[in-house]
C-alpha cells in the first residue's frame, strides 16, 4: 500500500523504504519515517496533493511522487 491510497483519518505502518537515492532516504529517516513506525493520514489538499501525516507527535506534509518511496501496511484500529 502506498500513501495516496490511504483516505483521511486511516492508521498505516511503515514496512520499508524503497527509493534508490541515498540521499533522500537518509532525509526521511531523519524525519522519522523508519520501518516499524506507525502515522495516521491527517489532511490531503483539495487537489489531493500534498498529504499531511502526523508521525511521531508532529505533522509532516508530504507530495505524493516523494511519498511514493514508502512501503506502508494499514493498520485496522
Amino acid at each position: 500500500m502506498q500513501l495516496k491510497d490511504m483516505k483521511i483519518g486511516n492508521k498505516a505502518r511503515i514496512v520499508r523504504l524503497t527509493s534508490n537515492n541515498k540521499e533522500y532516504r537518509h532525509r526521511l529517516i531523519a524525519m522519522g519515517l523508519i520501518p516499524g513506525t506507525e502515522l495516521t493520514v491527517s489532511r490531503i489538499a483539495p487537489l489531493g496533493d500534498p498529504v499531511e501525516i502526523q508521525v511521531r507527535g508532529f505533522a509532516l506534509s508530504l507530495r505524493k511522487h516523494e511519498a511514493a518511496v514508502l512501503q506502508l501496511e494499514e493498520v485496522l484500529v
